[in-house]
This record gives structure tokens, C-alpha cells and sequence, in this order.
């Protein structure tokens, strides 16, 4: 049972009614000013089309960047109304801000089935703020509000939670269901063996990821920077690899849990090193425990990869979160690939967690072959912590319209 049962779009009646949508289309551009990588604009197209379908009139408001309260062309969402309006095949037309009298005439004169895209809200330092004023004059555009930024749920903004105390109903998206679903189901009732593999750069930022899925797994694979902190808490040798002291009571006390539970622990036994992270490196594999003075851990090695390969051949729900190695780096990545490959073959529940996760996927081509890719980096790393997402907390609840 997933954890959230919220409200979803398509239990909503909308047509003639204005529907404010958040969307979470924080998209790159290139050096054109064009959007360089649309999976965040198709992503919430199922919800965009199923509200037009119904004749709602559709306002849609995102973030783009940092401006940091402030008007930044080079942040504005005029490329990503012109990709929307190709991917829609209707006009999209961007409103020259996303609240004031000029957005209020344009907004009224909407059709049904017509669609507005407010310009970035992060323009407004009220935004971040969760100012109740700019809250409640973003919520003046709509009559019903629906959520489908997974990718913002765990900011507390005013478009993404003041709104709420504004409107009603307030719904989530397609998007947001089908995270919380595979998210949530991974967690809370796996099919067995369950395994995660987490990796990434640093233990801080993952202590309450670690800690849960302690509770909720049958065998964890612990590999990228991370790593090196729990061989250092076995007293083993690592060299000049990433290294922080303050999270050793951490390691040492999920290497004791381990044991108590009964879940199998997979660290490293062999690893990658070079003298430094370079893509031009000569890296050598020696020993978790054998790593020479100087030299940096960069990858894990051939005998650790065909360990999470058994694993992961073995598991029918999977959870992965965070690059086994620099997998940036040609030099590094084998690790990355051969985890990500075994997850595509696997035929197990996958489920990857956002960010550089979800662009080693792409990288190695493999993300089609996954069971989910959350579109949601933090977002999703809190959801695996057990923490309330306020963007998804705020709507209202299955069973409430």
C-alpha cells in the first residue's frame, strides 16, 4: 500500500472551469536557448492532454533554474512554450508573468481546451518564500488545482503548497500517481527478494535513505564515493578516495544493523583507483582493502560487480539510487554500465531514483527497460527517507472530491 492515496485528475470534472496545473518543467537549454532534453515536458503530458481532453481551461505554471527572486531572461519559459506547443499541436502561448491584472484578462478570455503557460514563478522571491499573499493570488487563476511536479513535491512553495489553502478540489497528476505508486510499492510491499543498491558521492546524503531501507530489504549493495567511508569504518586502507570522518558512527551503525536483521550487506571487495580523476587516467583494480597511498577509488571493480549481478539476478524488486562509480568518466564507468545492464535484463521490479541515477540510465540506454524512473532527484530521495513531501501532503486525499 503506497503511503499517499491522493485525489487523482481523472476523478475531476473540469470542463469550463480553470484548471491551474504545477508542472515541474526545469528543463536544460542549450546554447540556442532551446530546450536541449524535453523528458520532463513529456512527462506530464498525459495529465496536460487529459485536461484538455475534458475542456478544461488550462493554466500551467512551472519553475525554471535559480533566479533567485529575480527576472532572468535567460530563465524565461519562452523555449519550453515553444517545445510544448509542438509536443500539444495546439498553440501555447506564454503569459508575460504568472500573476497580475494583464495574466488575470488573458487567463478569463481562455476557451475550453485552451492552455496558458505563466512565466517562471521562481521570478518572485515570494515563490521560494511560500509567501500567503503571492500564494493566494497565483490560486485567483484557477478553480481546481492539480499537482504533477514530483520534482518540486518536497519544496513547500506557494505554488506547490500555499495554492492549496486556496483552492479547491486539489488533485495530483498522472505523474504523481505513478510515482507514488512504483515508489511507494517498492517500499512498503515488494515483491521478494527485495534488493537496493545505493551509491553517489557522499554517506551524509544518504543517512536516512540507508537507516530505512534497512528495514525494508533483504540485501543492500553500497558502492560510488560513499563506499570508501564504510571501508574506513572496517579499519580498511583507502588511499586518497573520499573520505568523511563525521559520518563513521553512521557506517558503523548500519554495518551493525546489518547483522542484526539478517540483511546481506554487499561493500566493495575490489575497486578501480587511479592516481586522479581525470578522463584521460590509467586506472588499475586492486583490493577494497589495498588501495596505495595517494590513489583514489573511482569505480567498483570486476569481482564487486558480479556480486550485485548475482543479487541482482536473484532479486525481484529493485531500488537503485546513485552511480556505483564516476561514471561520467569513461575510465570509471564500467560499474555503473554493468549495474545498470544487469537491472535492464533483470526482469525484476526496477525502480531508479532521480537525478545522475536517472542519466546513467540514459547514458548505457537502459531506461526504457526499467519498470520506473522518477523524474524527481531530492524528491525522490526524500520519499525513500520516509519524509512528507509537502507539495503531495497538501492535496486532498483519495475519496475527498
Amino acid at each position: 500500500m503506497t503511503p499517499y492515496r491522493k485525489l487523482c485528475v481523472d476523478q475531476l470534472k473540469v470542463t469550463g472551469r480553470r484548471v491551474l496545473l504545477r508542472v515541474d518543467f526545469n528543463v536544460p537549454l542549450d546554447g540556442h536557448g532551446e530546450v536541449a532534453d524535453d523528458g520532463r515536458l513529456r512527462a506530464s503530458l498525459p495529465t496536460i492532454r487529459r485536461l484538455i481532453g475534458e475542456g478544461a481551461r488550462l493554466v500551467i505554471m512551472s519553475h525554471l533554474g535559480r533566479p533567485k527572486g529575480k527576472v532572468t531572461p535567460s530563465m524565461s519559459l519562452a523555449p519550453v512554450a515553444r517545445r510544448l506547443e509542438r509536443l500539444l499541436g495546439q498553440p501555447v502561448p506564454l503569459a508575460p508573468d504568472c500573476l497580475g491584472d494583464e495574466v488575470e484578462r488573458r487567463v478569463e478570455a481562455l476557451r475550453n481546451g485552451e492552455v496558458i503557460l505563466l512565466e517562471n514563478v521562481r521570478f518572485h522571491p515570494e515563490e521560494e518564500a511560500n509567501d500567503p499573499e503571492f500564494a493566494r493570488r497565483l490560486a485567483r487563476l484557477g478553480e481546481v488545482y492539480v499537482n504533477d511536479a514530483f520534482g518540486a513535491a518536497h519544496r513547500a512553495h506557494a505554488s506547490t503548497e500555499g495554492v492549496t489553502r486556496h483552492l479547491s478540489p486539489c488533485a495530483a497528476g498522472f505523474l504523481i500517481q505513478r510515482e507514488l505508486r512504483y515508489l511507494g510499492e517498492a517500499l512498503e510491499d515488494p515483491e521478494r527478494p527485495a534488493l537496493a543498491i545505493i551509491g553517489g558521492a557522499k554517506v551524509s546524503s544518504k543517512i536516512g535513505v540507508l537507516r530505512r531501507l534497512m528495514e525494508k530489504v533483504d540485501a543492500l549493495a553500497v558502492g560510488g564515493g560513499m563506499a570508501y567511508t564504510f571501508l574506513k569504518a572496517q579499519g580498511l586502507e583507502i588511499g586518497a578516495s573520499l573520505f568523511e570522518p563525521e559520518t563513521l558512527p553512521t557506517a558503523r551503525e548500519v554495518l551493525d544493523r546489518a547483522g542484526s536483521r539478517r540483511v546481506r550487506l554487499l561493500l566493495p571487495v575490489d575497486v578501480v583507483v587511479a592516481e586522479k580523476l581525470s578522463p584521460k587516467a590509467s586506472p588499475r583494480v586492486v583490493e577494497a582493502g589495498a588501495i596505495p597511498p595517494g590513489w583514489v577509488g573511482a569505480d567498483i571493480g570486476p569481482r564487486t560487480v558480479a556480486q550485485i549481478e548475482h543479487e541482482i539476478a536473484e532479486a525481484r524488486t529493485i531500488i537503485w539510487n546513485g552511480p556505483v562509480g564516476v561514471f561520467e568518466m569513461e575510465p570509471f564507468a564500467e560499474g555503473t554500465r554493468r549495474v545498470a545492464e544487469a537491472l535492464a535484463r533483470s526482469g525484476a521490479v526496477t525502480v531508479l531514483g532521480g537525478g545522475e541515477t536517472a542519466a546513467a540510465a540514459a547514458r548505457f540506454g537502459v531506461a526504457e527497460a526499467m519498470t520506473h524512473v522518477s523524474t524527481g532527484g531530492g524528491a525522490a530521495l526524500e520519499f525513500l527517507e520516509g519524509r512528507v513531501l509537502p507539495g503531495i501532503a497538501a492535496l486532498d486525499d483519495a475519496g475527498d472530491a
